[in-house]
């Protein structure tokens, strides 16, 4: 069975407590915790306290997403800072980031320099026994696969995986070449369904993409070291509405073989 997962991010405006609510209340089994509003770096008292508060709902706090990215001035102090907080937090996971531009656009030294700096992430991490994963996301090094596995290779450590997400518009078969490229360092998956529009990238409900994503699901086989149990974290709905996550979320459980409350 996967695990139902939430990215705290898809409730920016929700307290913790709220948050762990209303998680617990449709079925969520585990958490990504943002690092920008929900647990910010460096409290631990706070990091400390929504490890309590998911043990008492029974949501476990395994995923801290954290917004460090590798390759820029000042990384690794603040990743110091992140990782001790994850330490609090109770989360066997680090999300962290490919640098802050395309492979084209960084040049082969921001290339190597954000591959050293994953590397070290990843050592470190690996002393307190949590993973660390880099966001597959657009304008970062990761925003193609073929980019992606390149890092994943020259960072060359076995405590470093990969998420991965669907970037809008690209479409069923090359969403599957993605993940059968990045499956030595695949770990978790981000879920949510957007199409593309002439008006841009639009949010649409989990309902319209479910086709897509049972290709996706059946497709996903993690990295022989990945130690963690699968979780697919639902991130983002139509208008951060709680009402469109209700709907989204009984969707995801139906991929992830469980029945939600």
């Amino acid at each position: 069975m996967i695990r139902t997962g939430l990215c705290s991010v898809t409730f920016r405006e929700l307290s913790p407590a709220t948050l762990i609510d209303l998680a617990a209340d449709t079925g969520v089994q585990v958490i990504e915790w943002g690092g920008d509003r929900h647990v910010p770096p460096g409290d631990f008292e706070l990091a400390t306290l929504v490890r309590e508060m998911c043990e008492t709902r029974g949501v476990a706090p395994v995923s801290y997403g954290s917004y460090v990215r590798a390759g820029t001035p000042g990384c690794m102090e603040a990743f110091g800072t992140v990782l001790d907080t994850a330490a609090k937090l109770g989360a066997g996971n680090i999300r962290v980031w490919a640098g802050e531009q395309t492979r084209e656009q960084a040049g082969e030294a921001g290339f190597v320099q954000t591959a050293a700096d994953l590397a070290r992430m990843a050592r470190m991490a690996a002393d307190q026994e949590i993973t660390v994963s880099v966001e597959y996301h657009r304008n970062t090094l990761t925003e193609e696969a073929e980019d992606a596995r390149d890092l994943m290779r020259a960072a060359d450590h076995p405590n470093l995986f990969s998420y991965w997400q669907p970037v809008p518009g690209r479409g069923r078969a090359r969403w599957l070449e993605e993940m059968r490229i990045l499956q030595p360092w695949l770990g978790d998956l981000h879920v949510f369904y957007w199409i593309m529009t002439d008006q841009g990238q639009q949010r649409r409900p989990m309902s319209e993409g479910m086709e897509d994503w049972r290709a996706l699901f059946e497709a996903w086989t993690p990295a022989g070291p990945w130690p963690h149990p699968r979780s697919a974290f639902l991130e983002f709905v139509r208008d951060d509405a709680e009402e469109n996550y209700r709907a989204d979320i009984q969707d995801l459980h139906a991929l992830c073989g469980a029945d939600g409350d």
